[in-house]
């Protein structure tokens, strides 16, 4: 029984299964770090992959040229993928590292960490594309052209099935991007001495005693790389930051950094500023206190993101709150809101007030399902630079929006700059007016992050009786580190823009025309 599991065939159909597992697992974390380092994850995810299969063809089409000695070269071939995997994220962060000092390193037209993101993934897919016709040959001794055929395709996609589901349940959330790889790559160097062993008899003796070496050396070196990695990865993290790094989590949704400079803390989520204790309450004082007291007495809040727990915080300022229903995707970024001191202190421990309840989840599901009316939304998203982040601020989540608040309420989004980012910014307001809201622009200087905006809706208040209203306004008994009466004017006031263009050309962003990201992305970044 033992002699019929590891039998020749089987060894070799064990070898694909942990190619197709290791390789899999390796692409998902250069499509993850693709996305860390260049953003926009739909388009590197597209690419990474795609560049993948192009290889496996590549890898393919090549393997018609190799007669002789196929086992010595298809265990040459898995140690040198064993190689790649496990050092794919290190290389990742290395060049990364070096780039971040060079930042006119460019391949046209992208920046070297990308270039070499994508040559890892064609150089993996190549050796997975070569590996499947080499071992569908040596297979054919052992079983007929359709046995052999169907078995090997079949255990190197199971293998990726497996991979998958190890990346997305285990290896992103416990093990992270620093060790995953490695594991993954000592799973297929395990593998590929099993074959070794298991089909010495068949190999050359010339190439025995080579590979055994090799194997040897490979095993030690990758696990040399293990026991570094962390302290590499620190290194290359630290070197995309001008600050020191305080705090790092690779989360199953996003890359969490903290950095300290002097007194201050700035924290960045996939490499992107989020906010600064040198002057976030330039950002959140204007974003929810003007809403809460257009409202009057606001006792139910929905804050849809906003994990840090600031906007908690200005919220709980009102003693008519009752309740505040924060949703956020991210277990990892709330609980940083709800137990690391930086941000305990920051948000006035405003996550673990008994008043506020703490959803970790999908917004837009959120709204789909919650049967609850809120007195005020208030919309704290990353910036939409990818269609899952554009979704949020689309026509479908405004509309929900819209049936979740109550006659007088008042939602405000967080709209990006009206100055660097015009057009995403009038985009967002042209597509809360079209799920049935009245709206006026707002602004703010914020001294870390430049000029930025919101936009905010009711459903019965003109844009004229909104401005009239909040200028209007007393906030003295609310205590507040920036804003005050006079600053009430000055938010609600634009000047003329820094580029023309035509407003009526902009487009209304919906679920199925994400034109949201592509507009961001095409922002007036240089004047920034």
């Amino acid at each position: 029984m033992r002699t019929s599991f590891l039998s020749k065939s089987n060894t070799l159909k064990l070898a694909l299964f942990a190619t197709g597992l290791s390789g899999i697992v390796a692409e998902y974390v250069l499509s993850t770090l693709a996305t860390y380092f260049l953003g926009n994850s739909v388009l590197q995810w597209t690419l990474t992959l795609s560049f993948m299969l192009f290889a496996m063809g590549l890898g393919s089409r090549y393997s018609k040229y190799m007669d002789k000695n196929l086992i010595e070269k298809f265990i040459l071939v898995e140690f040198i993928l064993s190689f790649l995997v496990s050092f794919s994220s290190i290389i990742a962060y290395g060049i990364s590292a070096y780039v971040s000092f060079n930042q006119g390193l460019h391949v046209f037209p992208l920046p070297i960490d990308g270039v070499l993101i994508y040559f890892t993934s064609i150089c993996i897919g190549f050796l997975i594309g070569l590996e499947i016709p080499l071992a569908t040959r040596l297979n054919d001794s052992f079983e007929t052209l359709k046995v052999n055929i169907s078995s090997v395709m079949e255990k190197d996609y199971f293998g990726s099935l497996f991979g998958g589901l190890f990346f997305a349940f285990i290896g992103l959330p416990f093990l992270g991007l620093t060790y995953t790889p490695f594991i993954l790559g000592f799973v297929n160097l395990s593998v590929a001495i099993l074959l070794l062993w298991r089909l010495d008899d068949i190999i050359s003796p010339k190439w025995v005693k080579q590979l055994k070496i090799g194997s040897i050396s490979l095993f030690a070196v990758i696990g040399i790389g293990m026991y570094n990695a962390e302290e590499v990865i620190n290194y290359g993290e630290q070197h995309l930051y001008k600050d020191k790094v305080v705090f790092q989590e690779q989360t199953s949704y996003q890359r969490l950094v903290v950095t300290k400079w002097k007194n201050d803390y700035w924290l960045y989520i996939n490499g992107h500023l989020q906010l600064s204790t040198f002057d976030e309450w330039l950002y959140h004082e204007p974003m929810a206190i003007p809403a809460l007291s257009l409202n009057g007495r606001p006792q139910k809040v929905l804050i849809l993101g906003g994990g840090d727990g600031c906007l908690a915080r200005e919220a709980l300022k009102y003693p008519s709150i009752e309740k505040i229903t924060l949703v956020d995707l991210d277990p990892g970024m709330t609980r940083l809101g709800q137990e690391h001191p930086i941000f305990v202190e920051l948000n006035d421990n405003s996550l673990n007030n008994p008043k506020v309840e703490v959803i970790n989840g999908d917004a837009f599901t959120y709204l789909e399902k919650t049967e609850e009316f809120f007195d005020v939304i208030l919309m704290d998203f990353p910036d939409p630079k990818s269609i899952e982040l554009g979704r949020l601020q689309s026509m479908e989540t405004f509309r929900m929006c819209w049936h979740h608040l109550r006659p007088n309420g008042v939602i405000v989004t967080q709209a990006g700059s009206p100055y660097y980012a015009t057009r995403a910014f009038y985009c967002i307001e042209k597509t809360m007016q079209e799920a049935g809201f009245n709206t006026i622009p707002m602004r703010n200087q914020v001294l870390t992050l430049g000029e930025w905006g919101w936009v905010m809706g009711t459903k019965t208040l003109s844009p004229d009786e909104m401005k009239q209203k909040i200028r209007g306004l007393n906030i003295e008994n609310i205590p507040t580190r920036w804003i005050n009466n006079e600053s009430l004017n000055s938010i609600t006031s634009f000047g003329k823009g820094l580029i023309e263009f035509d407003s009526s050309k902009v487009e209304v962003n919906t679920v199925h025309n994400p034109v949201l990201p592509t507009y961001y992305g095409k922002g007036n970044w240089d004047l920034f």
